[in-house]
């Protein structure tokens, strides 16, 4: 589903080149999850971005669901972003103005869906993650736990092929973290492909599958498989 082969990220100035990945490979097959970790600094921000057609890449091949990514235009690899990614991110994000069905109705009227459709979708996701009940509420009136899964909510709605979680359970507390996982975790055996950034060891453990980026690459990987004990592997 996401094959990622030799690629490098270069960021210049004019005094200073800094390689963000160097010759990075990747593979993720559809239904994984796979979390990903690595120092600050190492990369796992930048492949993220990557991943998610939010910026380019130097030099490499990127295939997506099939589809070529380094001969995409920009409307191109927005449109394939808007349609087959979803996000999830640390802070949340949510408009606090609007309640929780009208924040995740906004990027549903950015694709065009008429007025049902978005019903639909907004009522389907909000109860996917038990917030069905509490669609009139704003913000502000939700735990942090509650308003990550309004954001997850959020990229659910728009059917994703796969998400990408970029430190999906670092404001929450341990209790809220374990909930938001176990949530992911359902959404995974469900069918779509997660790809998540952590520094909790804990929570990359229950992932299938934890890739480990240090100085740009991908220095190891460890499957996670039944429970049993991780068998850990070069790259």
């Amino acid at each position: 589903m996401l094959s990622m082969k030799k690629i490098n990220k270069v960021f210049k100035t004019d005094l200073v080149e800094t390689h963000a990945l160097r010759d990075f490979d990747l593979q993720v097959e559809e239904g994984e999850f796979v979390a990903v970790t690595g120092p600050s600094g190492s990369g796992k921000t930048t492949f993220l971005n990557i991943a998610g057609l939010l910026e380019g890449f130097t030099q490499g091949e990127y295939t997506l669901d099939g589809v070529n990514v380094s001969r995409l235009n920009d409307n191109q690899a927005a449109r394939i972003r808007n349609e087959k990614i979803g996000f999830i991110f640390q802070g949340f994000n949510l408009i606090p103005d609007l309640n929780l069905a009208e924040n995740v109705e906004v990027p549903l009227r950015y694709r065009g869906f008429n007025s049902a459709e978005r019903k639909r979708r907004v009522e389907q996701a909000l109860e996917q993650v038990g917030l069905g009940a509490r669609m009139k509420h704003l913000p502000s009136q939700l735990s942090g736990g509650q308003q990550q899964r309004v954001a997850i909510a959020r990229a659910l709605a728009g059917e994703p092929r796969f998400l990408l979680a970029d430190e999906p359970t670092g404001n929450l507390d341990s209790l809220m973290a374990r909930q938001v996982m176990e949530l992911l975790e359902e959404i995974n055996r469900n069918g779509t492909t997660i790809i998540m950034v952590t520094h909790d060891p804990e929570l990359a453990r229950r992932a299938q599958r934890n890739i480990q980026i240090v100085d740009g690459q991908v220095c190891d990987f460890t499957l996670y498989q039944g429970g049993d004990e991780p068998q850990a592997a070069r790259a």
